[in-house]
């Protein structure tokens, strides 16, 4: 089963590094007997061991991505056909991420990812794939070279942020939809640094902007400058420029701020050695 509720019939179920097949796979995934309310309370015993391995997660995934570099994550549907055209646009964006400099991270899985991790590895690039469990095996595809897995949807998208200096976003479902509102939603909120989000097909996303706009902005659930946080292109070579020049936008902005507060704290020491000498 992927992201997007898509049956894949795998050869068993990845528990984390461990593979159940026939009689071993269980009924509920890890996330399942996580959130699940009601029943016995035996789950009081458990939790403790759980976190355990929560925190493993976030171990496994720092110490794989540390050395990573630049890079931006890319989504989109599992569902869609090497013979598609945005198959063929997943991996166009992939390999000049790469020759922008950029390592490619994706969820691992079919479709977009398996196009944006393909054009990646092809341009001699770093291709990243972020597994997770599912009741079957989707597994990463061949065109991974870093792969992790990991049995929590929220380690996993704490990755996608952490080691990413931009998103991408193609034509996907609700599995992309998901990951695209909340990194929206965390830059809103600044839980994170600022950084760029592209969504790539104008045909395809233009009635969601449409929609943001003249239904959610004009109710006033959002500002007219959360839009801005948007960018929408046509191309691979518009995305990746994009994400070049906000970047660099960004960078610059952070330096000048710590510049600034350099100078204060400067100040604030001087001012302090005055008022302390005899």
């Amino acid at each position: 089963m992927t992201d997007d509720g898509v049956a894949q019939p795998g050869t068993g179920y990845r528990k984390g590094p461990v593979l159940l097949r026939r009689g071993q796979i269980p009924a509920q995934t890890t996330d399942q007997r996580l959130l699940a309310k009601g029943g016995e309370t035996d789950w009081l015993h458990g939790d403790p061991w759980r976190v355990m391995r929560i925190q493993s997660e976030f171990v496994e995934g720092f110490g794989a991505l540390a050395e990573l570099g630049a890079a931006v994550s890319v989504f989109g549907s599992a569902r869609t056909k090497p013979d598609h055209p945005d198959y063929a646009l997943g991996e166009q964006l992939g390999a000049a991420l790469v020759d922008a400099g950029y390592a490619v991270i994706t969820g691992g899985g079919p479709g977009i990812m398996e196009a944006a991790n393909k054009g990646a590895s092809e341009a001699g690039g770093v291709s990243v794939g972020l597994g997770i469990e599912l009741p079957f095996e989707q597994g990463m595809n061949q065109w991974v070279d870093l792969g992790v897995n990991f049995r929590y949807f929220f380690a996993r998208k704490t990755m996608f942020v952490k080691y990413a200096e931009g998103f991408v976003v193609l034509p996907g479902g609700f599995g992309t939809f998901d990951e695209l509102f909340e990194a929206i939603t965390l830059v809103q909120t600044h839980k994170v640094t600022e950084f760029p989000i592209v969504l790539v097909d104008s045909g395809y996303w233009g009635p969601m902007l449409s929609w943001l706009r003249d239904c959610v902005l004009e109710r006033g659930m959002i500002n007219e400058v959360d839009l801005d946080l948007l960018v929408m292109v046509d191309t691979a070579e518009e995305a990746v420029a994009h994400v070049v020049e906000k970047g660099a936008e960004l960078r610059a902005r952070e330096d000048a701020a710590a510049r600034g507060n350099a100078a204060e704290q400067q100040e604030a020491a001087r001012e302090t050695a005055g008022e302390t000498s005899p």
